[in-house]
């Protein structure tokens, strides 16, 4: 016998005989009705958690597919009837933003067929707070999946992986739209209109994931619902030293946030935000980009008007150099009655910790609704959809740092996604909403990054806005919930 034929099996690396075993698909599914006007609407719900795997090659040589991450989603899916019909019953795609955030809020405030009663500025229910349904809900035209990326909610990193190779832009996108490919294989809804839906960073996520599912799968999207969007982040991003824009472009919101705690006397807000959106188009920016050349006529203007439209005084807006960072603006609008306002929902305030801080300690918006949320998910998670799992839901997960290593060096920016998805697909069609009260993605923000994009007349005319007299998730404002609820069924209606 050769000496280099042996009958000895190699032993096995060391990492393959360790490996733990290969995890299996948790889904719990329950049935439920929802009564949607004189309609009675019989769907499953399917929630748990979905594997993610992704082909492994050593040396070139195909090894199998690998689980990568257990990722917690919750499908409902219309159980029965003419509407039912998959190859016409479009089916959403939805997610919430951070990065790091679950889509508890999608889920439990707007889009699902239950919804939590949390209450609103100023009248914020007690705990342990209350389930309802929800007959505006979005399944009355499409069944709904709502996705926790990984690290967020019962999502994680499959046992011996690392989470953190999921926490950044483009790992993110990738296991996305992984779950949607996934998810419309096994339930045979290729043949369906299709839909995402993305809040605040989810936004951003939206369109990355419009732009990859097209390009790379080849699945052709009917729409897409911007919920407070940001896919500009030079828009808002103050910490780029002098960036105008983001001050310019905050102005409108804080005219509107002073029009609401009652500094603009009997205007009506539309009044209010036509002039801060003038100013903030025009003469704003002209004397921010003067700096030291403006006379000292244009500068005392800019104060006055900055000051008036804002809701500050005017040593406070010439000290600050015509530059109001919104942290600090929450801080001191309500300085003197010892409050702060909400970055999330400028309608919401609560006590400062501190009466001379330079800006607020935390913000009110978000201590308002958080812990109805999680309440009324653990409650209904387990409940109503028969999940057993005794692990802690993560509303916000720890996914920080966050690699935007594809932007090093200049600002997130994805409306060049959103071009190519559009020139790619010119059916596809965009629904975006703003809150005036949001501080986190402000309206005018939105609307400058969209204006500048280079889509022709025909594209441009896919794009429908809606504004609410609301904050960042703008069904927290009830009238808002019920116009939003219907705005978006007439786009799924219309796009479908």
């Amino acid at each position: 016998m050769d000496d280099d034929a042996s009958t000895t099996t190699p032993a096995a690396d060391a990492s393959e005989t360790t490996r733990p075993a290969e995890p299996k698909d948790e889904l719990v599914t329950t049935a439920h009705t929802l009564k949607v006007g004189r309609k009675t609407l019989r769907y499953k719900a399917a929630a748990g958690r979905l594997v993610l795997r992704e082909d492994v090659f050593k040396d070139d040589v195909y090894q199998g597919r690998r689980a990568k991450a257990e990722v917690g989603l919750t499908a409902y899916t219309l159980d029965e009837g003419a509407d039912a019909d998959t190859t016409t019953r479009p089916v959403t795609f939805a997610f919430n933003g951070g990065p790091g955030s679950s889509s508890v809020w999608l889920h439990l405030g707007l889009l699902g067929p239950r919804r939590v009663v949390a209450g609103d500025a100023g009248g914020l229910a007690r705990p342990p707070y209350a389930l309802a349904d929800n007959p505006e809900s979005l399944l009355a035209v499409s069944d709904l999946v709502l996705i926790d990326p990984v690290s967020t909610g019962w999502s994680r990193a499959a046992e011996g992986e690392k989470a953190k190779d999921f926490h950044g832009y483009a790992k993110d996108v990738e296991s996305m739209a992984e779950v949607i490919r996934l998810w419309t294989t096994r339930n045979a809804r290729w043949g369906s209109p299709k839909f995402l839906a993305g809040e605040s960073y989810g936004t951003t996520r939206a369109v990355a994931l419009a732009e990859r599912l097209q390009s790379r799968e080849g699945m052709y999207l009917n729409g897409l619902m911007l919920i407070s969007s940001v896919l500009d982040f030079g828009t808002l991003d103050f910490e780029i030293p002098r960036n105008d824009r983001a001050h310019a472009l905050y102005l409108p919101h804080y005219a509107a946030t002073a029009h609401f705690h009652g500094k603009h006397g009997r205007r009506s807000l539309r009044s209010v935000l036509t002039e801060a959106e003038t100013y903030a188009a025009g003469e704003y920016p002209r004397v921010l980009a003067l700096g030291s050349r403006a006379s000292a006529t244009e500068r005392a203007e800019a104060v006055a008007t900055v000051a008036r439209l804002a809701g500050l005084s005017e040593d406070y807006v010439d000290r600050a150099d015509l530059r109001i960072e919104h942290w600090r603006y929450y801080g001191e609008l309500l300085r003197d009655e010892r409050r702060t306002v909400g970055r999330l929902d400028s309608r919401f305030t609560g006590a400062a910790a501190s009466a001379i801080a330079e800006s607020m300690d935390a913000d009110p918006s978000m201590d308002a609704i958080v812990g109805p949320y999680a309440t009324a998910w653990n409650h209904y998670a387990r409940a109503e959809l028969g999940l057993d799992s005794d692990a802690p839901y993560r509303v916000f997960g720890d996914v920080h740092p966050w690699s935007y290593k594809d932007f090093e060096g200049k600002p997130i920016y994805v409306v060049d996604k959103l071009e190519r998805a559009m020139r790619q697909n010119p059916h596809l069609r965009v629904h975006v909403a703003y809150g005036y009260y949001d501080g986190a993605t402000p309206y005018a923000a939105g609307q400058d990054a969209l204006a500048r994009t280079s889509l022709p007349p025909e594209l441009l005319d896919n794009i429908e806005h809606r504004f609410y007299e609301a904050g960042h998730m703008m069904y927290v404002h009830e009238p808002s919930r019920l116009q939003q609820s219907k705005d978006l069924a007439d786009f799924v209606a219309r796009a479908t």
